[in-house]
């Protein structure tokens, strides 16, 4: 399973040998993890992190309904194949004037019955179907020209169609029951990428909070820098070796410091809401007063990308793909439907009916006479089971063979609707071939992001080493007395941004390979690991 391989992927595959000089958390920054009274602090790694958004972020347990929906939908679809059982029973009385001559004498006709059937139909599966009928009746009547008074008759008839040509490689039952499964296996498609792109938005969340802490190391350092300049020029001051204007000018650069450590706590706070809508439940009592603290550095270890190998394996894994060529399926699914549709409607058809009598048979007579007329002058008297015996032993048979056929004159809705289908399967297919080119774009971009972003890291810890040296030297000038505070404070600065351009290098290149990682398997919104440069945003 996919959301299994993400949950095992390890965060030593993107290790690195030696911690980052920016990688610690300072007893400062930590504190600003639960700077509200009663909060949590937590630790967590992003295996850690990962775990819990699985197994609590609303977008993945809404996500997880879809499949079991869809499962609905098969039995919904299958159940038109469900045998259908009904049975009536009815009871009549009816009286009514004579108007017979053949019915004697009397004033009025008096006849009452009671019915009972039961009825099973079913739809199969290869197209045909059927329909049994078993019909019960006690009749009774005053008429004297009825055989039987009171006559049971029992009735069976079967019915059976088999399609010939339409619907018979294919109907409309079959049809949704196929459908509903491709939808099924959508759902799953989508439940894969969901879990996908949540994962990625936890590890970034997580690399987002591990920088903004780091970010905030390094502006509690320059504010210790600048309070340490503040302190020495204030005693510079004092002896007479420094006008007392530095003094204004050293606590303007403190004043600006605390401002850039003010936002970096705020940032840190923004980031653990972020992370915390991810991976804990609403409902917890504890979600906004649970605070995290990364126990994984942001790592920093070079990597060869394969990227033609990447689009490959995109081409082959992506949801959106696979998504798809799913619709492409249920188009070519409809069209072999349609195109059934077209064919004459050809029906072979069986009919058997059976049918069996009782009750008391009445000797003949004459109405006019009352004399006897026929050859039993007795009654005869025949039970329920001897019309049953009449039933099941085929005693009175009824067959039917026959053909239906049926045929549309001029052009039908089924052509229309298989032409239309027909042009949109081969939009389809293009746009299929348009979102190949898509992602491979997209797949190779995401590559060249974590090859840029590597080589960032190590430009900028490069100029983070060389502005330390540089303020270093001015200072040592400074107190030699061959440089002023200005330059000094201006080193420092340079120091501050090129430590932010650092710890921003390392988060870009962190997120851009969870994006590399992710962007096989899913599409994704955005560019988390874009190349962006501190104190202009993205570009």
């Amino acid at each position: 399973m996919i959301a299994a391989a993400i949950v095992t992927m390890s965060v030593s595959a993107f290790g690195q040998t030696g911690p980052s000089p920016l990688s610690t958390i300072t007893p400062s920054a930590a504190h600003g993890l639960a700077a509200q009274p009663g909060d949590t602090l937590r630790r967590l790694s992003i295996d850690d992190a990962v775990k819990l958004g699985l197994e609590q972020n609303l977008g993945i347990q809404i996500q997880r309904f879809d499949p079991q929906i869809q499962d609905t939908g098969i039995a919904q679809a299958r159940s038109f194949w469900a045998p259908q059982f009904s049975t009536t029973i009815t009871k009549n009385s009816n009286q009514q004037p004579v108007v017979n001559i053949f019915s004697g004498t009397q004033p009025s006709v008096s006849t009452g019955q009671f019915f009972s059937g039961v009825t099973l139909a079913e739809t199969l599966p290869w197209g045909a179907n059927y329909t049994a009928n078993w019909n019960n009746s006690r009749f009774t009547t005053t008429d004297p020209t009825n055989t039987f008074n009171p006559r049971l008759q029992s009735n069976l008839s079967l019915n059976f169609t088999q399609p010939l040509l339409r619907n018979r490689s294919i109907d409309q039952i079959r049809q949704q029951v196929a459908s509903s499964r491709k939808f099924r296996d959508l759902s799953d498609i989508q439940l894969d990428s969901v879990i996908i792109q949540t994962t990625r938005a936890v590890r970034n969340a997580y690399w987002d909070l591990s920088t903004a802490i780091n970010n905030l190391k390094a502006q509690q350092e320059s504010l210790a820098l600048a309070q340490r300049s503040l302190s020495d020029n204030r005693k510079r001051v004092e002896i007479g070796t420094l006008a007392p204007i530095d003094i204004v000018q050293a606590q303007a650069e403190v004043a600006s410091n605390e401002e850039r450590v003010i936002v970096a706590e705020a940032a840190i706070k923004r980031s653990q809401d972020n992370l915390r809508a991810l991976i804990l439940d609403p409902a917890a009592t504890d979600f906004w007063s649970t605070a995290f603290e990364p126990s994984d550095a942001a790592p920093f270890q070079e990597q060869a990308i394969d990227i033609d190998a990447a689009v490959r394996n995109a081409l082959d894994k992506r949801g959106d793909l696979r998504a798809a060529k799913n619709s492409i399926d249920r188009s070519d699914l409809n069209i072999r439907f349609l195109r059934n549709q077209i064919l004459p409607d050809v029906n072979a058809q069986v009919n058997y009916g059976a049918v069996g009598i009782g009750g008391v048979q009445l000797p003949g007579r004459n109405p006019f006479t009352g004399e006897f007329t026929g050859a039993i002058t007795t009654p005869i008297e025949r039970g329920y089971g001897s019309a049953l015996s009449d039933v099941f032993r085929s005693s009175y048979p009824q067959w039917t063979f026959g053909v239906q056929i049926g045929y549309p004159l001029g052009a039908s809705t089924a052509h229309a609707n298989l032409e239309r289908a027909r042009l949109e399967y081969q939009q389809a297919q293009t746009q299929l071939k348009d979102m190949q080119l898509q992602i491979a774009t997209q797949v190779r971009e995401s590559g060249r992001n974590v090859q840029t972003n590597q080589k960032r890291v190590q430009s900028a810890r490069a100029s983070r080493e060389l502005q330390e040296k540089k303020l270093e030297a001015e200072e040592k000038k400074q107190a030699a007395g061959m440089s002023t505070s200005f330059f000094v404070f201006q080193a420092q600065r340079d120091l501050a941004q090129a430590r932010t351009a650092e710890i921003q290098a390392i988060s870009d290149y962190n997120k851009s390979l969870v994006d590399f990682e992710a962007v096989q398997l899913a599409p994704i919104t955005g560019n988390a690991g874009f190349v962006t440069v501190a104190g202009q945003g993205s570009r």
